[in-house]
């Protein structure tokens, strides 16, 4: 009678085990392709359709863009066989924040935390903006699977202050991350976003009057600020099957006082001469440095032409993003900074390059740069 029940038990034990696997499992699973996002309908498609921007079903870009510059199979060889140190050796130095930090504004009127990666607070006239907020440890659909963090976010989710405005550069997971855009609808934030990508974020709960969604050259007010969607020279798609399917864009952030750019994910273009002379001078730029190859010139732009992308912008300050926190290409991870901080020696162009959670007040910027990631 015993060994019966002691069979019984392992049995009901058996079934617990299996059923929670299978639970987590689906959990996942319905994780996973939450976070490949939706498509737009209805009258959102209708709207993308009518985008001059839109031509035989997809978002292209104004000038001939190439995704892919010589073989694929060049490429391939260079991932998987390239001998850079594509991670660093040392731990990044991380400038730990909490919400108090936040509780005196900046005397200039305009502050800029770098965050990791695209991910900028910046306060700008009484306001704060977040550009591109990641704050997962992977930049992937999959907790399990996909680029890993080099460095933990300088502050916690739930440190942050009120966050009245995110802007959304594009639709790839190290630029637009489904936790932290729920985490921050939930708390009144509202989004500012390239056309398509609002079907994604109604997708994952936002509400509708929280998204704004806009063409290239259509602003957005805020208050006392305008947000208006610039162009860039990228591509997009979170599932492989539906590429293109939502707008890229770069953004200008205009207070009563100050200006700021953000270039997301872009290419080099004559673009950034046209934005400088409708929207400049700006007193900060956030423009993109890592993440370039020679394979994908078209659509990610070096470090020397970061800065001359600054220059075009007619910017004051520059502080580079988008390196240091992914492993997303094929060059050391600390060429990015070596070169953009060369160039802008060389052309004179004020740069700051922070450790994540370092305050940069344009205002205030040292003229010498500290280079801290000499350390790793």
């Amino acid at each position: 009678m015993k060994s019966k029940r002691r069979g019984c038990l392992r049995l009901f034990t058996l079934i617990v085990i299996l059923l929670t696997g299978a639970a987590l499992v689906v959990l996942r699973s319905t994780r996973w392709l939450a976070a490949l996002g939706s498509r737009a309908t209805g009258a959102r498609l209708d709207r993308v359709r009518r985008s001059p921007e839109f031509h035989e079903g997809k978002f292209q870009n104004p000038q001939p863009t190439r995704m892919l510059t010589g073989s694929y199979r060049a490429m391939l060889r260079h991932q998987f066989f390239g001998g850079e140190q594509r991670e660093p050796a040392g731990v990044v130095p991380v400038v730990t924040l909490v919400r108090g930090d936040y509780a005196n504004p900046p005397a200039s009127g305009l502050r800029a935390t770098w965050i990791g990666w695209a991910s900028v607070l910046i306060e700008i006239d009484g306001h704060i903006v977040l550009t591109d907020p990641v704050w997962s440890e992977r930049c992937s659909p999959s907790t399990l699977a996909g680029p890993k963090r080099f460095h933990a976010p300088p502050i916690a989710l739930d440190e942050l202050p009120h966050v009245d405005l995110v802007v959304i550069s594009h639709d790839h997971y190290d630029h637009l991350d489904m936790p932290t855009v729920q985490f921050l609808a939930a708390r009144g934030t509202h989004f500012a976003v390239p056309l398509g990508i609002g079907a994604h974020l109604e997708g994952w709960g936002v509400p509708a009057s929280q998204i704004h969604e806009l063409d290239w050259n259509e602003s957005f007010a805020w208050k006392d600020l305008a947000v208006t969607a610039t162009p860039a020279r990228h591509y997009s798609g979170r599932n492989p099957l539906h590429g293109n399917e939502t707008l890229w864009s770069s953004w200008v952030i205009r207070g009563p006082h100050h200006r700021v750019f953000f270039s997301g994910d872009s290419g080099y273009s004559a673009e950034f001469a046209n934005i400088g002379a409708q929207h400049g001078p700006f007193d900060l730029t956030l423009i993109k440095i890592g993440a370039s190859d020679p394979t994908w010139s078209d659509i990610h732009m070096t470090p020397e032409e970061a800065v001359q992308a600054h220059r075009d912008l007619r910017g004051g300050v520059l502080l580079p993003v988008h390196w240091c926190t992914f492993n997303l290409a094929f060059h050391a991870w600390r060429d990015p900074a070596d070169r953009a901080f060369a160039a802008a020696t060389k052309n004179g162009v004020a740069i700051v390059i922070p450790k994540p959670g370092e305050f940069v007040e344009p205002s205030a910027a040292r003229n010498a740069q500290e280079t801290w990631w000499d350390k790793l």
